[in-house]
C-alpha cells in the first residue's frame, strides 16, 4: 500500500484576478507542491472581510480568482479547492481556539501591530486574524504550510496554539511547518509597497499584451538613471528583480551588464521584460479564456472542493467537541447524575 502525501493548507484572499505577485510569491509555488502533497487551497473570504469591502462585489472577486488559480495549473484531480465560508467549522474551530491562546501572544504580531497603526478603531477581527488562520491550517491536520516571510510569525504561533490545545485536551493536531518559496518579496510597479492590488501597482496574470506594456512602461526603475547615459546599478532596481522571476539567464545578463555600463536605456529593458511577461503568462491567459466560457465547471470545481474539506472538517470537529466535553447529546455518566 502506497504511503499517503503529507497534507498541506495554504489560503489565498479574494481580491480579484492573480496579479504576477499573486503568482511569483504563492501560486507558482502552488503548482509544483500540488503533486507532493495532500494539497488544500482555499479562498480565504472570512479573511477578507477583516478589511473594508463591498458584499455585491465579493461573489465576482471569488469566481475570479478561482478562474485564475485554475489557468495557472491548479488540478482539482491533483488538490482540494475551495472557498472558506463554505466550511462552517472554521469559524467554530477559531472560536475554541481563542480558548487557548493568550491575548498578549496576538498583540505582538507584527501584522497587527502594523494594521492597528493604520486604523482609528481597531477592530477584534485583526486582532483574531491569526486565530481564524490557525484554524484554517490545523482543521486539516496540514503538516505543511506554503507562506510569505510576512507569515511565518502567525505559523509559530499556529504552533503554540496547536501546543496549548493539546497539552488541555491530549495530543491531536499536528506543529505545522512553515515552507517558505524562494520569492520572498515582490514589490509593486512603484518600487516602494509590496504589490497590491488594493494600491493599484500590480500587473494582472490575466492582462493583455498591451496592458501589460501600458502598466510597465511608465513603471519605476533606478532612480540613479535619470538620462540614457547615466550608469545605473540593477541591484536597487525594481524592474531587474521581475527579469529574475521572468527573463532567461541571457536576458538578465544583458540587462544587467546595459544598466551598469549605460549601455540600454530603461525603456529598452522594460520592453524586453514586457516581453518575458507576456511569454510566461501567454499559456495562462489562453486557459483563462477557455474557462471563461465555462463558468460552470469553476462553480462545480469549488463546490466539490468544499464537499471533500468538509468531509475532512466535520471529522476533525467531531472529534475535538469529544474531547472537550462539548457533545450536547451524550448522555452525561450514570456515576455522574446519582
Amino acid at each position: 500500500m502506497a504511503k499517503p502525501k503529507p497534507r498541506m493548507f495554504s489560503g489565498i484572499q479574494p481580491s480579484g484576478e492573480l496579479h504576477i505577485g499573486n503568482y511569483l510569491g504563492a501560486v507558482k509555488n502552488w503548482v509544483a507542491l500540488q503533486h507532493q502533497y495532500d494539497a488544500f487551497f482555499c479562498i480565504v473570504d472570512l479573511h477578507a472581510i477583516t478589511q473594508p469591502f463591498e458584499p455585491e462585489e465579493m461573489p465576482q472577486q471569488i469566481f475570479d480568482l478561482a478562474l485564475g488559480l485554475l489557468a495557472a495549473g491548479l488540478d482539482p484531480s491533483k488538490c482540494t479547492i475551495f472557498v472558506q465560508s463554505d466550511v462552517p467549522e472554521h469559524s467554530e474551530l477559531a472560536w475554541v481556539f481563542t480558548t487557548v491562546t493568550p491575548l498578549g501572544e496576538l498583540k505582538r504580531m507584527t501584522q497587527f501591530k502594523d494594521k492597528s497603526s493604520r486604523q482609528e478603531s481597531v477592530l477584534a477581527g485583526i486582532l483574531n486574524y491569526p486565530i481564524l488562520q490557525a484554524a484554517d491550517i490545523l482543521l486539516y491536520h496540514a503538516e505543511a504550510v506554503p507562506v510569505g516571510e510576512d507569515q511565518v510569525q502567525h505559523i509559530e504561533l499556529t504552533r503554540q496554539i496547536a501546543n496549548k490545545w493539546n497539552g488541555r485536551f491530549g495530543e491531536y493536531f499536528p506543529e505545522p511547518q512553515a515552507v517558505v518559496g524562494k520569492v520572498r518579496r515582490v514589490l509593486g510597479l512603484d518600487g516602494q509597497a509590496k504589490m497590491s492590488k488594493s494600491i493599484g501597482n500590480t500587473i494582472g496574470v490575466l492582462e493583455s499584451p498591451d496592458e501589460i506594456w501600458e502598466k510597465l512602461r511608465p513603471a519605476i526603475t533606478d532612480p540613479q538613471r535619470k538620462r540614457r547615459n547615466d550608469p545605473g546599478n540593477p541591484n536597487v532596481c525594481n524592474l531587474f528583480a521581475l527579469h529574475r522571476h521572468f527573463s532567461s539567464e541571457e536576458d538578465i545578463a544583458w540587462a544587467d551588464e546595459g544598466c551598469r555600463t549605460a549601455g540600454i536605456g530603461c525603456i529598452e529593458c522594460k520592453r524586453r521584460l514586457s516581453e518575458n511577461i507576456i511569454e510566461e503568462l501567454r499559456p495562462i491567459r489562453e486557459r483563462a479564456l477557455e474557462l471563461q466560457q465555462r463558468p460552470e465547471y469553476v462553480i462545480e470545481v469549488l463546490r466539490s472542493g468544499a464537499e471533500r474539506a468538509s468531509a475532512v472538517a466535520v471529522d476533525t470537529i467531531s472529534e475535538v467537541r469529544r474531547r472537550m466535553g462539548l457533545h450536547s447529546a451524550t448522555a452525561p455518566a450514570k456515576s455522574e447524575v446519582e
